[in-house]
């Protein structure tokens, strides 16, 4: 889930079915102003992009605001409003709102969607084996020395009876 940034807008209605289906970031527009969460879809913990566009230029500083993050300050640059805030660890998994709030007076928001991926702790049971620890490792170990000491003595026997009959 990390690491992949999907660059794309959604419409209000069809977001949350966007961001489960492939990733895409979450957006939504009123008439006059947008906001999108990149990624839409997070693990508690993760960094989250916001872009926002205010229809008024993009000149003055906009907020966004979720239970999910708090309220953060979005600030004018390249001809968005653009910030950065990471969700907190101990967040529980659920769909939070995010909502803009524009110096102008024009609103939107969208969705962000947080989960809990686990972790195993361990890899999976998979048996003995041969590889498993325990006494089967020098049984095993013991067994192949033998069978190379049969081998070295039935050689040696051979090559004495040929020597000895010519």
């Amino acid at each position: 889930m990390r690491g992949l940034t999907f660059v794309c807008r959604a419409v209000a209605a069809g977001s949350a079915a966007a961001a489960l289906a492939g990733g895409t970031p979450s957006a939504s527009a009123s008439a006059n102003a947008s906001i999108e969460v990149t990624p839409s879809t997070v693990e508690p913990g993760t960094r989250v992009d916001l872009r926002a566009d205010c229809a008024d230029g993009n000149n003055r500083q906009a907020s966004a605001e979720s239970d999910a993050f708090g309220r953060v300050v979005l600030r004018p640059g390249n001809g968005a409003l653009t910030g950065s805030v990471t969700v907190p660890g101990n967040k529980q998994p659920g769909t939070y709102q995010v909502n803009l709030t524009c110096q102008n007076g024009n609103n939107a928001s969208t969705n962000l969607i947080v989960v809990n991926m686990s972790k195993p702790s361990q890899g999976p049971a998979t048996g003995g084996g041969g590889t498993a620890g325990g006494m089967s490792g020098p049984l095993v170990i013991a067994g192949g020395a033998a069978i190379v000491a049969v081998g070295v003595l039935y050689l040696t026997a051979g090559r004495r009876r040929r020597t000895g009959a010519g």
